[in-house]
């Protein structure tokens, strides 16, 4: 579809800085016929590994279990005495105790955990994020369909740009967007429109015409009123306060605000979770206060305006941290027996799904993988498993790597 002369603005400077990041090729604007509706996710990424025995699967009488303690919740599991708020949202969550996963580097485990493949030189695969928005894609929607605050995720692999993550951060800005939308700014883009059709006539190939048709993509964004919905400075104060005046809280009223708009998937970063000395103090004073009361908002917003039954809620790092305390009073990268917390989006919540033993060395119960959490969501979305895609070797890839659903998240 051709744009107007008042939507084809941009000088070259521009059009070369949005063709070279995130945003070029997040801009979806054509549905395809089995693509769901009214159906997201949120993934609320914990970048450096968090320590889910001192979260969400503590053992307080273990020789190693930390300091903290159990507390009861409104579902039928007990989380740490530090998450006070995240207690009464239980009933929305389950928490997968049972983790088993293979890659405790945190570049493969960010991989693994994002793609559900070990990385491979010969293949670049898509994130989580680009696998739902790609099935979840709408037609209405002027934005990108993939959202990450904060940065932190995977891109599309052979998806393709256009279903690459958008990259904000939590104040709603956008590298390359702080420009002025002005007759001026029309003008020249009008001018770049006509150079870019008069280099495809040139016969320069389908790169230059899918270059041209990003680019007017980028445009319709750029002058959508859907770009409100990164303004979450314009919350009440008391949504915002409730949230939390940090990077996390604002990141989680901003996804709850996409979601509103229709936006399929979500990323919100919490980093800083790669503790291998002072743990507790750590835990204690910084990094779960401010998850717990941003994480616990979302959870409640989105019950109340009527979205959670429609939303899912991801809840993961790239692995956990080991069991044994170290010398300095950290914990070190673990991947062998974790956990991860889901809810939302209609599955079978408030409950905890698999045991480790005594002291979380080992898992007891049947072991989940990546591919196993993925499977599950896209059952909770109605994205059906048999879904395959082509890579550009023309391999077919079954999404979620044909891994299982996790009985107990359904009926």
């Amino acid at each position: 579809m051709m744009i107007s002369k008042t939507k084809r603005a941009m000088d070259r400077r521009g059009f070369l800085g949005l063709s070279s990041l995130s945003f070029a090729g997040t801009i979806s604007l054509r549905a395809e016929e089995m693509k769901k509706k009214n159906k997201s996710a949120i993934l609320l990424w914990m970048g450096g590994g968090p320590s889910t025995m001192d979260i969400w699967d503590l053992k307080p009488d273990a020789p190693t279990g930390g300091p903290f303690r159990p507390i009861s919740t409104s579902g039928d599991m007990q989380i740490c005495e530090h998450m006070p708020l995240m207690a009464t949202q239980m009933h929305n969550m389950s928490i997968i105790r049972s983790m088993s996963t293979r890659e405790a580097d945190h570049m493969r485990g960010r991989y693994y955990m994002h793609t559900g493949y070990v990385p491979n030189p010969n293949m670049e695969h898509p994130s989580y994020g680009s696998v739902l928005s790609n099935q979840l894609e709408r037609d209405d929607l002027a934005i990108p369909q993939f959202i990450s605050v904060g940065g932190g995720s995977i891109g599309a692999g052979f998806l393709g740009m256009k279903y690459a993550p958008f990259v904000v951060n939590s104040n709603g800005r956008v590298r390359n967007l702080d420009m002025k939308i002005d007759e001026r700014f029309y003008q020249r883009a009008f001018a770049l429109d006509l150079i870019e059709d008069n280099f495809i006539k040139q016969n320069r190939g389908s790169a230059a015409k899918d270059h041209r048709d990003i680019v007017r993509q980028a445009f319709d964004v750029l002058t959508s009123e859907q770009m409100n919905a990164f303004k979450v400075a314009g919350e009440p104060d008391n949504i915002k306060e409730r949230y939390g005046n940090n990077n996390f809280g604002k990141g989680c009223l901003m996804a709850r605000r996409l979601v509103e708009s229709g936006v399929p998937f979500i990323e919100v970063n919490l980093g800083g979770w790669d503790n291998h000395q002072n743990i507790f103090p750590t835990l204690k004073d910084n990094k779960l206060p401010m998850l717990d009361q941003g994480m616990s908002a979302l959870m409640e917003d989105l019950e109340q305006r009527g979205l959670l039954e429609d939303t899912a809620i991801i809840w993961m790092g790239e692995f956990s941290r080991t069991p044994r305390i170290n010398g300095n009073a950290g914990r070190d990268h673990w991947a062998r027996s974790w956990s991860v917390a889901v809810g939302g989006a209609g599955m079978n919540n408030g409950t905890a799904i698999g045991k480790t033993n005594e002291d979380g060395t080992k898992v007891e119960t049947e072991p989940y993988s990546s591919q196993d959490v993925m499977a599950s969501i896209c059952k909770a979305l109605e994205i059906p498993l048999s879904t395959t895609f082509t890579s550009k070797s023309g391999r077919p890839m079954k999404i979620a790597n044909s891994g299982k659903i996790i009985g107990g998240l359904f009926s």
